[in-house]
């Protein structure tokens, strides 16, 4: 059951099964990532990575937003994107997370083509703990968060 609520004219709210998602905490380092795509059935790929990372030993889901559908910004010339933000907790430190949720995106059918470009899946890890990390691979809070609606929108649907 997917149901879509337009919130304005460039975005829609769209709730699945597993968005919005509240559940409860059970230990380790807590993470929000941002999660989106905008190639083939983007919202159906959200519903596989959920049970994906609920099955895998290095995840544990906390809640996730209701999913948003809104514009690109960089790159225009392509669909809009489905995004949404998960709330998780792992026992993997940041670089660590970082190749494992890079592994996910390969998995899920990411190709890197140019930056902005059209995407299956892209996992950004917005934040990690209170954590502050600037260098060339990563970069914590993940830059520019505060000027995406792609990422504002379904944080304001998180609880805490």
């Amino acid at each position: 059951m997917v149901k879509r609520k337009q919130l304005n004219a460039k975005h829609t709210r769209i709730e699945t099964r597993y968005f919005p998602f509240y559940g409860e905490s059970r230990g380790g380092y807590r993470v929000v990532l941002g999660i989106g795509g905008n190639v083939g059935d983007v919202v159906r790929r959200f519903e596989h990575l959920f049970l994906f990372f609920r099955r895998s030993s290095f995840i544990h889901i906390v809640q996730s937003a209701p999913i948003l559908k809104n514009p690109p910004f960089g790159y225009t010339k392509q669909a809009d994107f489905y995004n949404t933000v998960l709330e998780i907790e792992t026992p993997l430190m940041p670089y660590v997370l970082l190749r494992y949720l890079l592994r996910v995106e390969k998995r899920f059918g990411r190709k890197r083509s140019f930056q902005d470009a059209p995407r299956t899946l892209d996992i950004d890890i917005l934040f990690y703990e209170n954590r502050t990390i600037n260098t060339e691979r990563l970069t914590l809070p993940h830059p520019g968060w505060t000027q995406r609606d792609s990422v504002l929108i379904p944080l304001a649907y998180m609880k805490g």
